[in-house]
């Protein structure tokens, strides 16, 4: 079963490779800005998990830069399960003014991102 997983997580990120999104453009500015407000968002992941990999890819798509943690990470684990509740990928921390939010699913993650920054 390891075997067949490790496998099936491969050809996804070579597929994902290949046929990787177009970025989205800004201008420097633009940009900037996008990049101040993305400060605060953190993706907890693992590289080779499809539903990860969508929300990578719409990231891409939206030219964002938001940090990846890997969730396999035995602190980053331990954090995901004390703060967020569960260990679940992927997981979106969204720390705003006075309060952290966790967001769980990937399509949940791709709305918001989209509303945020379309």
């Amino acid at each position: 079963m390891f075997l067949i997983r490790w496998l099936l997580g491969r050809i996804i990120l070579l597929l994902n490779f290949i046929f990787a999104p177009k970025k989205r453009q800004r201008t420097a500015s633009e940009q900037i800005e996008i990049d101040l407000q993305t400060k605060s968002l953190q993706l907890y992941q693992y590289k080779a998990c499809p539903f990860c990999v969508k929300v990578r890819r719409a990231m891409r798509r939206q030219g964002l830069n938001i940090a990846t943690i890997d969730a396999k990470d035995a602190q980053h684990k331990q954090l995901l399960q004390s703060e967020a509740g569960k260990v679940q990928v992927p997981c979106l921390r969204i720390a705003e003014a006075d309060k952290v939010v966790w967001l769980y699913e990937s399509s949940a993650i791709v709305e918001y991102l989209n509303k945020r920054f379309a």
